[in-house]
């Protein structure tokens, strides 16, 4: 399509000059000539940008175009059109079509065009340029036969960097490209998803995620081991606690893996014992328990915090046996008091003045001692002879309640 405007915008200041000389050119002529020569007509003809002022008889453009050898063709522009006819100080202008090549994302074609910039090369393909596109060379550019321009236009892509995404526009189709064009630096240790070599489309995400390791040091407690070790001397379903456990304490090394900020990973490099854990040694009875042990039944009583359970071989005694004063080693008078709940203990193994839970006699205190009570052994006060001899010997359970 001839744009009118756009020719006419191409006369340039030489055309006063071009006018000037030609008016001396006519005046220098000679007389004989001069008659015929002022019936010419004065135009300006312009081709591909270069001017010349020219004197005619031709009717038309077209006949002034055949005098001058000047060529057309469909794919030129020219105005005004061929068959105007010539006028004085007429402006003429051709402009001939040459070849360009134009790739557009990546398909490359030829082009015939009268276009002088980039832009309007452009402008005449219908190409609409946003901000993101990329042109080569310029859109300002001059535009020169065989010119070879490339338009490649920017698509939408989500860019999502250290978890946070945006919505971006490119024209990179690889990922590195890509990552590169829009300023991003990996560090020693990111990722980056899809990989760096891999392509991208339309509407694809890539990932750069970030990842930091960190040393940790800490210290830790370490828990101590409990162990049992057996002891014949108690009974069965018996225990006690010979040793009580100590914790330890290590200090452990850590690296610590982080992803966009959080944490993925915990890895012991080195640990060094700051302190050794203590184990916890549990005595526990293997002797058998007779089955004479039962008294009358009596149960326990339920109690808070850690108690301590065992068998003894229990035998009784009354105020009244030979060789009793009736005062017991802690000062109690079991003559005026026969029915308190008493026992005679041995103090290395139930301390004196403790509260004992006795199988089928009920709650006493550890309140008396004996010559013949050593070890595991009690000995039961009881009102009188004869409920001492009922007795008799036998082995009960006790509880040491404090």
């Amino acid at each position: 399509m001839i744009d009118a405007n756009r020719l006419l915008s191409r006369l340039g200041s030489s055309k006063k000059l071009a006018v000037q000389l030609a008016g001396a050119l006519v005046f220098t002529g000679s007389v004989g000539t001069g008659a015929y020569e002022g019936l010419k007509e004065q135009v300006t003809l312009e081709v591909d940008g270069k001017e010349q002022v020219i004197q005619t008889h031709a009717n038309t453009v077209a006949e002034l175009l055949k005098e001058q050898n000047v060529t057309i063709t469909n794919q030129d522009e020219m105005y005004p059109s061929a068959n105007s006819k010539i006028t004085d100080d007429m402006d003429i202008i051709i402009q001939h079509a040459k070849p360009v090549k134009l790739t557009i994302n990546g398909q490359e074609k030829v082009i015939m065009t009268t276009a002088q910039t980039v832009q309007e090369l452009l402008s005449e393909e219908k190409i609409k340029v946003n901000q993101d596109d990329v042109i080569m060379p310029a859109l300002t550019t001059p535009l020169e036969e065989n010119e070879e321009i490339t338009y490649e236009k920017a698509f939408p892509l989500v860019l999502n960097d250290g978890g946070k995404p945006k919505k971006v526009f490119s024209t990179s189709t690889t990922v590195a490209d890509f990552l590169d064009k829009q300023n991003i630096t990996l560090n020693e240790y990111d990722r980056v998803e899809p990989a760096i070599d891999e392509t991208v489309e339309q509407n694809d995400t890539v990932r750069v995620i970030r990842v930091e390791k960190v040393n940790d040091v800490v210290e830790e407690e370490v828990d101590y081991k409990e162990k049992e070790k057996n002891d014949s001397s108690m009974f069965k379903d018996e225990s006690a606690v010979i040793t009580e456990g100590v914790k330890g304490l290590v200090k452990r090394n850590f690296e610590i893996i982080k992803e966009n900020g959080k944490v993925v990973s915990k890895t012991i490099i080195d640990e060094e014992i700051l302190k050794e854990p203590v184990d916890r040694v549990v005595a526990v009875g293997t002797k058998s328990v007779p089955a004479s042990s039962a008294l009358v039944k009596s149960s326990a009583p339920k109690v808070k915090g850690k108690v301590k359970e065992m068998y003894v071989e229990a035998t009784a005694y009354s105020p009244y046996d030979a060789g009793m004063s009736g005062i017991t080693a802690t000062g109690i008078n079991i003559r005026k008091n026969p029915n308190t709940k008493l026992i005679a203990v041995d103090p290395d193994v139930i301390p004196l003045g403790s509260k004992v839970w006795v199988e089928g006699y009920g709650v006493a205190i550890a309140g008396d001692t004996g010559g013949a009570i050593d070890g595991r052994r009690i000995d039961i006060l009881m009102p009188t002879k004869d409920e001492c001899f009922d007795f008799g010997r036998r082995t009960v359970k006790i509880r040491i309640l404090d």
